[in-house]
């Protein structure tokens, strides 16, 4: 798949077991004097950083230099480092105020303001709704710093006291020092997010699915919207569920072949539109006969799919439906429905025009790859080519803008059926950590994103060479400059439709380990972000949502992030099979009450498959172990029974079963799930696919079509397809479904 098909196996990550780290390892005070240091922390590049197992790092020159190269900031040399150190400060002296700045609402916020000497600054609010802002805005006292030479004078410091009832929303600070006039994103924020009145001081539980691999006798091969749909509403009536919390739905490629990770979208603020289902378009209904029976056939065409217990065939599906969708689109739609449509694409604005251009050059073009003169490198938004094609084919173009409106009316259209159902949160969405570096994000404002680096993590127990994700960082500087108006935007659109948003690696909310470009995973650094700020949007989209927030918080995680967590009223993270230390699995009594709960990770096996050693098959087949297999094998044997013992101990399993392990599996997954239940965790997720006694895996990490990543259906302990039609009819999954009920 040329440039895409490369990046496929490295957004395979697992997790692991929250560890505190805590070490009294620091740099010394030589080293924090070099200049090149000074202008790393400068920056919010750290220099050092403390590993999974307590381990001291510091951080390379080399690595230091590429990584502030990546920021746009030359350190190349002595004399580019003192220059650059300058360029910084003096910059940051030079501006009034700071472009984004953060107000707690319900608390006065004292905001900083750079002013000549006696200099007096002045400020005044308009609302995000356009309203001036009628309160009083106070000036106040500098922070005591030192006046800083610039431009032949000095500058000094004041402050803006923004007052405790300014209201929640994204305004606009208006700042005056004279004849200098700047202005401010100012960001109101809730403290925290508020928890919806059922988490208040209760519990609820869902499910977990992927829902590509849950498909109905209607589905086109693979499962869709209208799916989910009734997924939401069955898993409501039949088990009581209160959400779904399924894999990331961001928006892939416009042409087969796609991408089967979900975590490497091409886009995070649009949706995935090859999950539409035709059938359920207003204008179907009304296709001339002719039509109808071509959509027909198309969709007879694939129907044998649904039956395929063995892999999922996005690309055929896609095909297919494609064709489908076309011939709906050139329909006539009523007059009502063609104004709907344009008061889209005006809401969306250039966000959409990003995306719709880009899927018009993917398709007429072909896809982007390595060669620099592929039109992702070649070409950008304002290439005159660009202007040309858009003009050449308006109905093309018009028609990615209608899959994306269709694609989100029927996600939207699926959680107002899940609340309708009386599900108290409805769909839980994921999203992914970044997107794919040839996407249109990228493609359209690179200047959002590093230039020459990529997201990844350090060595751990897991990876002992790091990992590499391949996705370009959001670059913080460029996040501040414009209001984080980005990032901003896909929280909304991802709380608009869902009730609640899990955010993978939240630890990317403070920071992320960038690995510059021609180095390894091994030699990267952890780059700084405004964590208060970002953590700020989430509180306000959620407040406004009237939403949940979960954070992956697994792996190596600071006590700080996770006291942050915890402060902002955002939900960790907390699995059965992590939660332990030194070999010894804790009880779930004394698991995080603020967290999402659950038995496994799509990174691991469903439970049926891990106790029957999945993991270690697959990784023997595939050749991925690191040690001989006997020892690996002994490994997890070891933590199985570590894990039973627990059960046992605490009254979840009856012993006696352990005779027959292989003929008392069901009954050893319900004793993990008994084991859940009595978690104080806010959420509980029961996994569908540990339902149904599924055994394969959906992703194995380090790996891209050596195993069928994110391509496996649906299927219970006997390999047969599980229709969605009877999925919860199944005794097996009704058996689950009362232990989470309680």
């Amino acid at each position: 798949m040329g440039g895409f098909a490369k990046h496929a196996a490295s957004m395979a990550y697992t997790g692991g077991m929250t560890q505190k780290v805590e070490t009294q390892r620091v740099e010394n005070e030589e080293r924090l004097a070099r200049p090149l240091i000074r202008l790393a922390r400068l920056l919010g590049v750290a220099t050092s950083y403390i590993g999974q197992t307590s381990d001291y790092h510091e951080i390379d020159d080399d690595v230091l230099v590429a990584v502030l190269n990546a920021l746009g900031v030359d350190a190349s040399s002595d004399e580019a480092i003192a220059t650059s150190t300058k360029a910084v400060l003096d910059e940051r002296h030079r501006r009034l105020v700071n472009p984004t700045v953060l107000h707690t609402v319900g608390k006065e916020s004292s905001i900083p303001v750079n002013t000549g000497i006696l200099e007096v600054p002045s400020a005044s609010i308009t609302l995000e709704q356009g309203k001036a802002y009628e309160g009083k805005v106070r000036i106040g006292p500098g922070d005591g710093s030192q006046a800083y030479s610039l431009d032949g004078s000095f500058v000094a410091t004041a402050s803006i006291l923004i007052p405790a009832d300014l209201p929640m929303g994204y305004h606009t600070l208006h700042v005056a020092v004279g004849e200098r006039t700047q202005d401010a994103t100012l960001i109101s924020a809730p403290e925290k997010v508020r928890a919806i009145k059922p988490l208040e001081d209760g519990q609820l539980w869902g499910w977990m699915a992927q829902l590509y691999s849950i498909r109905s006798t209607k589905s086109w091969g693979v499962g869709d919207f209208n799916d989910l749909k009734a997924l939401l509403i069955d898993a409501k009536h039949k088990t009581g569920a209160d959400f779904v919390l399924v894999n990331p739905l961001h928006a892939a490629e416009p042409v087969s072949p796609l991408t089967p990770s979900p975590y490497l979208p091409v886009s995070r603020s649009f949706v995935n539109f090859t999950y539409i289902r035709p059938e359920d378009i207003e204008e179907y209904d009304s296709l001339d006969d002719k039509t109808r029976a071509r959509v027909e056939e198309l969709r007879d065409q694939v129907e044998p799919l649904n039956g395929d217990a063995q892999l999922i065939d996005r690309d055929a599906m896609w095909r297919a439906k494609m064709r489908a969708l076309w011939l709906i689109f050139k329909a006539e739609r009523s007059a009502v429905r063609q104004t709907r449509f344009e008061w889209f694409k005006q809401d969306m604005g250039d966000e959409l025009e990003a995306y719709a251009t880009w899927c018009l050059c993917y398709d007429k073009w072909g896809a982007p790859n390595d060669n620099p003169e592929n039109w992702v490198h070649a070409l950008n938004k304002d290439s005159p080519e660009v202007a040309q094609i858009r003009e050449q084919f308006p109905d093309t173009l018009d028609f990615y803008r209608w899959l994306e409106w269709i694609a989100i009316a029927q996600l939207q259209e699926a959680q107002r059926a899940a609340r309708s159902a009386g599900m108290r949160i409805g769909i839980m969405s994921d999203m992914a950590v970044g997107v794919h570096p040839a996407g249109s994000e990228v493609w359209w404002e690179p200047r959002r994103f590093a230039q020459g680096a990529t997201v990844g993590a350090p060595p751990d127990y897991f990876n002992q060479q790091g990992q590499d994700w391949s996705q370009p960082p959001l670059n913080p500087i460029a996040l501040d400059d414009t209001g984080y108006k980005a990032y901003r935007d896909m929280v909304h659109g991802m709380l608009s439709q869902a009730g609640a948003v899990r955010i993978d690696h939240i630890l990317g909310l403070f920071r992320l380990w960038w690995i510059p470009q021609g180095h390894s995973a091994v030699q990267g650094a952890y780059v700084h972000y405004d964590s208060e700020i970002m953590t700020g949007v989430l509180a306000i989209e959620a407040e406004r949502a009237h939403g949940v927030i979960v954070g992956e918080d697994l792996g190596v995680v600071p006590q700080a992030v996770e006291d942050s967590l915890e402060r902002h009223g955002i939900l960790g993270c907390a699995v059965e099979w992590f939660e332990q230390r030194d070999g010894v699995f804790r009880a779930p009594d004394a698991w995080r009450r603020d967290a999402l709960a659950s038995v496994n990770t799509h990174d691991l096996p469903p439970a049926a498959g891990y106790l029957s050693y999945e993991h270690v098959d697959i990784r023997q087949r595939l050749g991925l172990l690191t040690v001989p297999l006997e020892e690996f094998k002994a490994q997890a044997v070891q933590e199985h029974n570590a894990m039973l013992s627990m059960l046992i101990k605490n009254g979840f399993l009856d012993p006696a079963v352990l005779g027959d392990g292989q003929s008392n599996e069901q009954q050893i997954v319900e004793a993990l799930y008994r084991a859940l239940r009595a978690a104080p965790s806010r959420l509980l997720a029961a996994s569908l696919a540990d339902a149904v006694g599924e055994r394969r895996a959906q992703n194995q990490p380090g790996t891209d079509n050596e195993y069928p990543n994110w391509r496996i259906p649906l299927a219970d302990e006997n390999g047969s397809v599980v229709p969605l039609e009877a999925l919860f009819d199944n005794p097996r999954l009704q058996s689950l479904a009362a232990i989470m009920r309680g």
